[in-house]
């Protein structure tokens, strides 16, 4: 069914979506109701329940079914709701849209036990909401903080904003993982040579979707990331991306893609052509095995072919 998107508003960036009602930005992200796509975990009533479709009830379900609160650490830092309220008074608009969600958080928190994680590289920080999440984990599998043989703490955040790195590293603090994590300010590409004789266990990237292929070239072919461990890609199923699956790659300028609403803003049709083109080019790297998850906006993890 082809859907008019005129109405769509079209933003590239982050400062263009603070610009976008909530109400209205909320309705074009999750069109369907599923709810975890954007949302932070919430306990709807039985009334609610009720009215759900199967899709958002099984959703729910999982989300209830993932969470622990007899855990040592609970699955959810007791610091993720402040951070949420802060990262909300200074970007009102856009916080639930450019930080993962605590379902996200939880998956994430899991694989970084999984593979016994050491040290974690996040390519983006944003306010700080994976990073915190994925702390706890450390912590709950004994990880001390403070920086190591390296010079580093557990956890290196890249972010190009003075501005969010200021608010993230708030939320650190008072989220208890301070010890953690630190954040490197500037363009992740020049921060990413510096960081060349450090390997970590978990490379998570979310930043520019521009620069996705050279930082998971970075990761996988410089060292950055541990022959055991997993790279997290995030946001690589936006249905604006997926409108190019039948695309063959590289895609023709003159390729009309499958009609799709958008998910949040409608994007560029560069943007969605570098994300398919990524795509297909980790798809096919011998280095490597792939996996992408239907979850939220898409998560492909990553591991070397060894």
């Amino acid at each position: 069914m082809t859907v008019d998107n005129s109405s769509t508003p079209t933003c590239s960036n982050a400062e263009d979506a603070v610009n976008v009602h909530p109400t209205k930005l909320n309705s074009i992200y999750d069109p369907d109701g599923i709810g975890l796509s954007i949302v932070p975990l919430s306990d709807p009533t039985r009334e609610q329940l009720e009215t759900f479709t199967y899709e958002r009830m099984k959703h729910c379900y999982a989300a209830k079914a993932s969470l622990n609160k007899d855990l040592p650490l609970g699955s959810i830092p007791s610091g993720i709701p402040a951070a949420r309220e802060r990262s909300l008074k200074v970007f009102p608009q856009i916080d639930d849209v450019f930080s993962i969600v605590d379902y996200q958080g939880v998956f994430q928190s899991f694989l970084v036990s999984m593979v016994n994680a050491k040290r974690i590289l996040e390519i983006g920080t944003f306010m700080g909401i994976s990073a915190i999440f994925h702390a706890n984990a450390l912590k709950r599998s004994g990880v001390k903080g403070g920086a190591d043989e390296t010079g580093y703490k557990p956890i290196v955040c890249l972010e190009i904003s003075e501005q969010f790195a200021e608010v993230a590293r708030s939320n650190f603090v008072d989220a208890g993982v301070e010890e953690y994590i630190e954040v490197i300010v500037g363009d992740a590409n020049r921060s990413l040579a510096q960081l060349r004789d450090v390997t970590f266990d978990i490379v998570f990237i979310d930043a520019d979707k521009d620069s996705y292929k050279s930082y998971y070239d970075t990761a996988i072919g410089d060292g950055l990331l541990n022959r055991t461990g997993i790279l997290i890609v995030d946001n690589t199923a936006f249905q604006s991306v997926v409108s190019y699956m039948d695309a063959p790659v590289p895609v023709d300028p003159e390729y009309k893609p499958l009609s799709f609403k958008f998910d949040m803003c409608k994007p560029t049709e560069d943007w969605g052509i570098t994300l398919h083109e990524f795509n297909e080019y980790i798809r096919n790297d011998p280095r490597t095995e792939v996996v992408m998850l239907p979850l939220f906006t898409g998560i492909t993890l990553v591991r070397f072919v060894n």
